[in-house]
């Protein structure tokens, strides 16, 4: 199915691209380059293959994104810690190193391949590229994830997320001790402009898009801290961006963390999707489901509470 955009300019713009960068920003600015000179935009009517061509006010584009190629699909018989099941949703307890789909560096081994094995009827469920996947966790965030078998259940766990109406709470444990017991971390997020493969906070007039996350405090572990996280929405990264940019960054994030050890092996960063409600797609029951985080999340506790203890 191919996706189509159609936006009149309403002020001038030197570029093409970067007009369409700033109004599409779920679109990275090479894969708007490539969509141009692949011919799958038209300006006034007329296909446009120049990225650099001048807009201007009362000029109508058009873009048109083709359905993307699938992937060649294998099933693996790859362990699933499944929390619940019926013929319309399974919801898994993801481990670390899991990734979830297929994408570039890592062709097989994922969370999709093992479900195809799990699920022979999943292929076409919400695009062959990523079969029945309706939200994501990072590969080493561990936890509960919730996956269509249907059509219907992909629509429906969609819709939501969307409205907000689905639950997922998370525990993290981060560096450093808040000043109070909660508070609403409200941050635009987008890609980091200097490294397009971070997520940083960028206001929404430069591509961000609205980024919530409720915290409050479970534990104080002397200078680490056991919080508990609800997403009030879904970006990539968000916890961990959000948690950093307020001076606490998960323990063991490799990415956006502070790169101080522990003294605890950990895989990656200490965050685990905890508990996740969600309303049947076909009966509208409340399905609630409580993922046990690892072994190495509850030995990063035990550690930390002995040496708070000592040191009290």
């Amino acid at each position: 199915m191919v996706s189509e955009f159609n936006l009149q300019v309403e002020e001038n713009s030197d570029r093409l691209d970067r007009y369409l960068a700033e109004e599409l920003p779920d679109l990275s600015r090479s894969r708007i380059q490539q969509l141009i000179e692949q011919g799958n935009v038209q300006l006034n009517n007329q296909v446009c293959t120049s990225k650099k061509i001048n807009i201007k006010v009362g000029d109508r584009i058009t873009l048109e994104i083709p359905e993307a190629q699938p992937l060649e699909l294998q099933a693996e018989e790859i362990p699933l810690d499944i929390l619940y099941e019926d013929d319309q949703i399974i919801i898994l307890n993801k481990p670390a190193g899991l990734v979830v789909h297929p994408a570039p560096g890592h062709p097989d081994g994922t969370l999709v391949n093992a479900l195809l094995a799990h699920c022979p009827n999943l292929p076409g469920i919400g695009g062959v590229q990523r079969p029945g996947i309706v939200h994501r966790l990072d590969k080493d965030t561990t936890g509960a994830i919730a996956i269509a078998k249907t059509d219907i259940a992909y629509q429906s766990l969609q819709a939501q997320l969307q409205a907000k109406t689905a639950r997922r709470e998370y525990l993290g444990v981060v560096y450093g001790a808040p000043k109070t017991e909660s508070g609403i971390i409200d941050l635009p997020i987008g890609r980091n402009p200097q490294d397009r493969k971070k997520m940083a906070v960028i206001p929404i007039e430069k591509g961000g898009r609205s980024a919530v996350t409720h915290w409050r405090v479970l534990e104080r572990l002397g200078n680490y801290t056991l919080v508990h996280f609800q997403l009030e929405t879904g970006r990539t990264h968000q916890i961990r961006v959000h948690s950093t940019k307020i001076g606490h960054p998960i323990v063991g994030d490799p990415v956006y963390g502070s790169g101080r050890s522990v003294g605890v092996n950990l895989p990656g960063q200490a965050l685990h999707a905890w508990r996740l409600k969600v309303q049947h797609p076909i009966s509208e029951d409340v399905i609630e489901v409580t993922a046990s985080p690892p072994q190495t999340f509850t030995t990063l506790l035990e550690v930390l509470r002995r040496r708070s203890a000592i040191s009290s």
